[in-house]
């Protein structure tokens, strides 16, 4: 078996993102360290993966887009931001799906490298140790979209989850809600799930208010996770007044489980979403949101990576602010 950037990175002492800049001669070290990297992977016996070569050497005018294999409109809006930038600069885009929670990662990485992608964007996939080493040896500019990674090595744009959750719970409970329940998150999903789940408790806690773990329905999302928590709600009797959703388009489906039901919405229980996406605003009645810039976010990405493509440059890491959009959602019962 052959030696990997893994094991080079190990026996030189340095990360695997700086062998990868090294072994692609993208820069960002000093004479030094390169020469002990071209050492090490010489005694070692390592040799470069062609495609990726061709990756550095050529261009293709193309941009890579990987997401999960998740329908809701949250993934329309962030697409529309990068494939206008990138036909402003003269890419083409290609876009493959990870499937649920990037379990396909490493065919789609596999898909970029033979397509000889200049650049790639990864949105909303959580990528596992495998998935980041893959990703480095193509040796091409990337950044990922609405995720990010444990380690430090992948640059990303991103919303501050917890932060965001909090905010829109903190607006029930200064709307005079005093019982609150969360639908459609996914408690397995550590980039966006865990930390909006964990910001709900937060905003409970800090204001005093019990956690109850009966009235967080969890779910995929999507709007019929949304519908199946509200259905919940009503079966079980839950003494809610207002709910925080994890996406408009959960949102959605409590608003039209409500509607079925007769339960008027916010009269009679009011309703947060999250992404603020084009639905939000169709609702019936528009819907208070937690913002993410997701067409800006877009086209800010996919711009830094364009840049990084032309001038290599590095691109860094960058957390996203939010905003609440104050809609006709939420009743205030002060």
């Amino acid at each position: 078996m052959s030696a990997t950037i893994k094991d080079i990175a190990k026996a030189a002492g340095v990360s695997i993102a700086t062998v990868s800049r090294v072994i692609n001669q993208l820069g960002g070290y000093n004479e030094e360290t390169g020469k002990r990297v071209i050492a090490v992977a010489r005694e070692l016996g390592y040799r470069k993966n062609e495609s990726a070569r061709s990756l550095v050497q050529k261009t293709t005018k193309t941009i890579g887009i990987i997401m999960p294999d998740v329908a809701t409109s949250f993934y329309g809006d962030i697409t529309k931001g990068i494939e206008d930038i990138s036909f402003e600069h003269g890419y083409s885009v290609i876009l493959t799906h990870a499937g649920s929670r990037g379990s396909r990662i490493r065919e789609s990485l596999n898909l970029m490298g033979e397509r000889r992608v200049d650049g790639l964007i990864i949105v909303s996939v959580e990528l596992q140790a495998e998935g980041i080493e893959l990703l480095l040896s193509l040796g091409i500019p990337h950044i990922l979209l609405s995720t990010k990674t444990a380690s430090e090595q992948v640059p990303y744009m991103k919303v501050d989850d917890y932060g965001a959750a909090y905010t829109a719970v903190k607006h029930l409970i200064d709307c005079g809600h005093r019982f609150i329940g969360m639908a459609g998150a996914d408690p397995e999903d550590a980039i966006a799930g865990v930390p909006r789940m964990e910001g709900y408790k937060q905003a409970l806690s800090d204001c005093g208010l019990k956690v109850d773990s009966h009235v967080i329905k969890t779910g995929d999302f999507s709007f019929d996770a949304g519908k199946r928590a509200m259905q919940a709600f009503i079966e079980e009797q839950a003494p809610i007044t207002a709910v925080f959703c994890v996406s408009d388009e959960a949102a959605l489906g409590i608003i039209s489980a409500c509607y079925e039901r007769g339960i008027r919405v916010p009269d009679d229980i009011s309703v947060v979403g999250y992404d603020n996406s084009k639905v939000s605003q169709m609702s019936i009645p528009p819907l208070t949101t937690v913002a993410q810039p997701l067409y800006e976010m877009g086209r800010a990405g996919c711009l830094e990576l364009i840049r990084s493509i032309q001038g290599k440059t590095n691109i860094v890491s960058k957390v996203i602010p939010h905003e609440l959009v104050i809609r006709q959602s939420v009743r205030k019962i002060l």
